[in-house]
């Protein structure tokens, strides 16, 4: 029987999924954690056979908890499951362990071919990234400038491009307001933007 942890803060996206699990793997066990703390929690009491998680949840960072998982359970797999760009976030996350990347826009036979997909032991990846993979090794000059930022500056700018202001990033990364601006200042540069409203397109 298979067993599945779903990581996401909304409720009605975990109630999605159970249904797609609970049709697709009968009988299953499916457990739920709406943030990091609980998954962590989870991951200690029980083995599962496959983890969904989301990228944004309150006081989460989900790239470390996929590290976390990958070092601590590597043999447990992960799928991450965002509304989040491919573009921008599923280089590091595949390179951080998770097996699959699906967006939350996906048709239901994508999220479907991903689950099963993975739990075969096969890495999934959209047609959406593979022609975007394809063009950064076809064009030379062609570069995906996220991928040329620290972990620092890239959880920094993707705490940014969900409209969070400078204190507050501070605060939950316990940084002092001036080193945030400073590294703004460094993301910026390095993206070749001058604003939050070019960094966003």
């Amino acid at each position: 029987m298979k067993r599945f942890l779903l990581i996401d803060d909304h409720v009605v996206v975990r109630s999605g999924l159970k249904f797609i699990l609970s049709d697709l793997f009968k009988p299953c066990e499916i457990e739920e954690a709406e943030d990091g703390d609980t998954a962590l929690v989870k991951l200690k009491e029980h083995s599962y056979d496959l983890v969904i998680l989301d990228i944004k949840m309150p006081n989460t960072n989900s790239l470390q908890l996929m590290e976390y998982i990958k070092i601590t359970y590597p043999s447990l797999l992960v799928i991450i499951f965002s509304m989040n760009s491919e573009s921008i976030y599923a280089k590091r996350f595949l390179k951080a362990g998770a097996r699959g990347y699906v967006n939350k826009d996906a048709p239901l036979d994508e999220v479907i071919k991903a689950i099963n997909q993975v739990l075969i032991g096969k890495k999934y990846v959209s047609e959406t990234m593979i022609e975007l993979l394809a063009e950064f090794r076809n064009d030379s000059n062609s570069e995906n400038l996220f991928n040329i930022l620290s972990p620092r500056e890239f959880e920094i700018v993707a705490l940014l491009l969900t409209g969070e202001t400078l204190s507050h990033i501070a605060q939950s990364l316990n940084l002092q307001i001036s080193t945030v601006g400073t590294h703004k200042a460094r993301i910026f540069e390095k993206l070749k933007v001058n604003n939050l409203l070019e960094l966003k397109e």
